[in-house]
């Protein structure tokens, strides 16, 4: 974070002073809620969970070398005190991303949020130096904890936005005005929460109205492939730059295909010039991606050439999102255990059947979580095409979401032997266990809570015999 008095920062948040010996001590070091990540400087922010109450480490915090800690209540150690700890910490966040200067780009999305992320992350940090939200810490903590993480030297500050309901992306464009804001899709994750894909649509919008008027620098990016998000070029007085396959796309993909390992290769076409792009992940999903971060780019002056590059050379940042492994063996275990919403799974499925050609493959898929009323049809759909897809063999893992799925592929199906539904991740991890063989090519995907990245991390300790918590 840039430098800060205690004295500033209890102005800015509304707070009181609490211990303070010099209120003119500067927190030089990053704002964090985790004691963990305390080094000396920083200012910690005690958050009261369901479990644990951050304001019961103040003391160790400051021993560490903490500057103060920011809290609901007197700690007996160096604090500023307020009301809400939350509405504080976004207060802090929109002060210093208006002292700073940089160009903050936001972005949101019902898939595919997180690797576009780490797309234009790795992008623009060829141009200038760019802070960008680690993981998917997009709500309202993780997105100020991120802002306030940006200092002096930080040119570009890349922002991913969630939703759970309208107006939570009001609030955060709020928090963290953009300039630039990018919507990638409008699908039916969290449907059942927000009721509909129209409504999804309005919560999705909020940030490209937010956005500041094209006189101004302010840019929308949208999805011209998304009948949805290209609606929402009349929600905006900001500049409107759309991306996709579609002719009507300022900055669009021509002759996509696959190589032979399942890594998506295509033309990229920009106002300023054209250019190949090969990139090393997996799946063809990921070219609507790159020419999102492409449109970005472009718009932040980078030429074809240069955003070619940076997309070829880009890798994966964040943790079970296609994470393609070989093992010493020749299985290929493909960890993408992080979340699953009925888009992202169709794009893996489609993404293990082109790498597997040659070999078997094999989707081990669990629950896919707040549906609501679409839950059935969707679990239903996604089984089947794996069926159609050709894809060996579904192992379906858990209760009565996974019972959908592999029934879904044994109506599809013609014997009744392309899935088959175990009850836990260790049942999962037994059956891959006994069967695979080399060549072999596994996918695991399912919602977070389901916790199927213990089967990857199984499969992947070749030689371990020892239990996987199932959950």
């Amino acid at each position: 974070m840039i430098a800060l008095s205690l004295a500033e920062i209890a102005a800015v948040v509304g707070g009181q002073t609490h211990d303070i010996p010099d209120p003119s001590t500067e927190v030089t070091g990053p704002v964090v809620r985790d004691s963990r990540e305390v080094v000396p400087g920083s200012l910690f922010v005690a958050f009261v969970g369901e479990r644990v109450d951050g304001h019961d480490y103040a003391a160790a915090v400051v021993e560490a070398g903490a500057a103060a800690v920011l809290a609901s209540r007197p700690v007996g150690v160096p604090a500023i005190v307020v009301d809400d700890v939350q509405t504080a910490l976004g207060a802090l966040a929109r002060h210093v991303v208006r002292k700073l200067g940089a160009t903050l780009v936001a972005l949101t999305g019902s898939a595919g949020k997180t690797s576009t992320k780490d797309l234009i992350a790795q992008v623009l940090r060829r141009k200038a130096p760019t802070v960008f939200t680690p993981g998917s810490l997009n709500n309202e903590i993780g997105l100020p904890l991120t802002a306030l993480s940006a200092t002096e030297e930080t040119k570009f500050l890349v922002l991913e936005m969630g939703a759970r309901g309208i107006g939570h992306i009001r609030y955060l464009a709020d928090l963290t005005p953009p300039k630039i804001g990018l919507v990638l899709n409008v699908g039916t994750a969290h449907i059942g929460e927000f009721g509909g894909r129209e409504q999804i649509a309005q919560a999705k919008g909020e940030l490209v109205e937010s956005l500041p008027p094209a006189s101004e620098g302010g840019a929308a990016i949208l999805n011209a492939d998304d009948p949805l998000v290209r609606a929402m070029a009349s929600r905006t007085k900001a500049k409107v730059v759309f991306f996709g396959e579609s002719d009507e796309a300022d900055v669009r993909a021509e002759n996509v295909r696959l190589t032979d390992s399942g890594q998506p290769a295509f033309s990229l076409h920009t106002p300023s010039g054209c250019s190949d792009v090969t990139m090393r992940l997996y799946g063809e999903h990921h070219v609507s991606n790159a020419l999102a971060a492409a449109a970005v780019a472009h718009e932040l002056g980078m030429s074809a050439e240069e955003i070619a590059t940076a997309l070829s050379e880009a890798g994966s940042l964040s943790h079970w999102r296609m994470e393609v492994t070989e093992r010493p063996d020749g299985v290929t275990i493909v960890n993408d255990a992080y979340n699953a919403n009925p888009e992202s799974m169709r794009a893996a499925l489609r993404a293990l059947a082109a790498m597997g050609k040659g070999g078997r493959t094999w989707a081990v898929l669990g629950k896919m979580a707040e549906l609501g009323d679409e839950a059935l049809a969707e679990h239903d759909a996604v089984g089947r095409l794996a069926v159609r897809l050709n894809v060996g063999k579904l192992v379906a893992v858990g209760g009565r979401e996974a019972a959908w799925l592999q029934l879904g592929a044994y109506n599809e199906g013609s014997w009744g032997e392309e899935s088959v539904h175990v009850s836990d991740a260790q049942a999962a991890v037994d059956l891959l266990r006994s069967e695979l063989r080399p060549g072999d090519v596994v996918l695991v995907k399912a919602s977070r809570s389901v916790g199927l990245e213990s089967v990857a991390q199984a499969l992947l300790a070749t030689g371990t015999e020892g239990e996987v918590a199932a959950r």
